[in-house]
């Protein structure tokens, strides 16, 4: 817990006037005496020893209680809870000496609220990109959602695994480098902006134009694993629509069990073929990473009860934007097999929303250095890192699209921490473990040690 007491100077060479989190004078002296003990520290050699002084400190810099008004934010609404979550925001990072702007971007819909956060110095920008939305609480809940709550070093609460707790994280991060005066290689951008389950993520894409995203990313909505993210494949989002043109609504309902059947044998020759479908976040229907999505939706007159249209609904994977095209017309080209000798029946095939894919993320100058930060930062072995090509669909493909193409992958996901469901839930050492890794990548040291 951070304790509300007098503010008093720190050590380090923190520049004067600039905003920090007020500190105890226990713990300042407990920097001070640190420091004592490496003995004089100059700007070239101090801040290796300045890291080391840091680290320990972020479980005094009062993170649970921002990730508790997180927390208790419903952001389950697809918008990311807007103003709220802005304010909340703002009171996080201004005081910590970042710019803190709100702005307007387009989406599927509304227009919706993103934020960025940035110290401008001169220096390179590295950009932390979180999204700020997350699902609604559901069912199953043995504590309340919206109130993060404790046992042991377990932190249950909605968006704890998913973007909170890394949001936490990272201002954790930089309270504990402004209090030893840790000088940072970089200047940190953050950007907030909801990310919709289903749709063409308009925010994202609009800030990814405008170029505000910088030249690499670290996304921070991966796992608490040693892996290195190479790429994830694209989601194509497809509607196809049966009109009866005549035709009786039995005859519509056969027609659309024909097209259903058609597309299971299409999804069948796909998996013969060694290709790789994937379903993601794409709809309600049962499916998993080795199925072609085929969702059937009824649809009626307006104040009817006679249904003169069926939808079905489709997810594809693919790998590279040049195979939409290809994947289009042979879903196209089935489905008007499958009606061949039926009169009377309308059909439309369109594309809904496309996801492109992501592809060699990992191609960059920095990902040396992330990995030695998650190495510092988790104590992962330097010779136990993986690559690692994601089963699932990315808003990063949006990112790579407009032209930026290193993004770094780290998280609070694990195994069991119940991601996206009832009683979700994080841990402080991982929480502690990703602030631990940010400050090393952000900091002016040159050369990490590695374990």
């Amino acid at each position: 817990m951070l304790l509300q007491l007098e503010q008093v100077p720190l050590p380090g060479g923190a520049e004067p006037g600039h905003p920090i989190a007020v500190w105890s004078r226990e713990t300042v002296w407990a920097i001070q005496e640190g420091q004592a003990a490496f003995g004089p520290v100059t700007a070239q050699s101090g801040n290796l020893e300045r890291l080391s002084l840091a680290s320990p400190l972020l479980g005094a810099t009062g993170w649970i209680d921002k990730l508790a008004q997180l927390v208790a934010l419903d952001t389950g609404d697809g918008r990311g809870a807007g103003n709220e979550l802005a304010d909340v925001l703002h009171d996080m990072f201004a005081p910590l000496g970042l710019c803190f702007q709100r702005l307007a971007v387009p989406s599927d819909g509304d227009p919706q609220l993103a934020m960025t956060a940035m110290r401008r110095t001169g220096r390179r920008v590295c950009t932390i990109y979180f999204h700020t939305d997350t699902l609604p609480p559901g069912d199953g809940w043995t504590r309340p959602p919206f109130a993060l709550s404790r046992h042991g070093s377990r932190l249950y609460g909605r968006g704890t695994t998913d973007a909170k707790g890394a949001m936490a994280a990272v201002w954790a991060a930089l309270c504990a480098a402004d209090a030893v005066g840790l000088d940072l290689g970089c200047d940190p951008l953050l950007v907030f902006c909801a990310e919709p389950r289903v749709g063409e993520h308009a925010g994202l894409r609009h800030l990814a134009a405008e170029g505000i995203m910088g030249d690499h990313v670290i996304y921070l909505n991966g796992t608490a694993a040693p892996r290195i993210w190479t790429a994830s494949p694209g989601i194509l989002h497809l509607s196809i629509t049966l009109n009866a043109e005549g035709a009786s609504t039995h005859r519509l309902d056969e027609a659309a069990r024909m097209v259903t059947l058609r597309l299971a044998d299409f999804r069948a020759a796909i998996g013969a073929a060694g290709q790789e479908p994937v379903c993601s976040e794409c709809c309600d229907g049962d499916c998993t990473a080795e199925e072609l999505c085929i969702t059937p939706v009824r649809a009626g007159e307006a104040g009817g009860s006679r249904a003169d249209s069926e939808q079905i609904l489709v997810c594809h994977a693919f790998r590279s934007v040049q195979d939409v095209p290809r994947i289009v017309a042979e879903l196209r080209q089935a489905v008007q097999e499958s009606l061949a000798g039926w009169p009377g029946i309308g059909v439309g095939v369109r594309i809904v929303a496309q996801s492109p894919p992501v592809a060699g993320a990992d191609q960059g100058p920095n990902g040396g250095r992330w990995q030695k930060s998650l190495s510092w930062g988790f104590g992962f072995p330097a010779t136990g890192f993986r690559c690692w090509s994601g089963a699932m669909a990315s808003p990063m493909g949006f990112v790579q699209q407009a032209g930026v193409q290193e993004i770094l992958l780290g998280g609070l996901r694990r195994q069991g921490s119940n991601i996206d469901a009832a009683d979700e839930f994080t841990t402080v050492e991982d929480v502690e473990a990703l602030a631990r890794s940010v400050l090393a990548y952000l900091s002016d040291v040159s050369e990490l040690p590695t374990y």
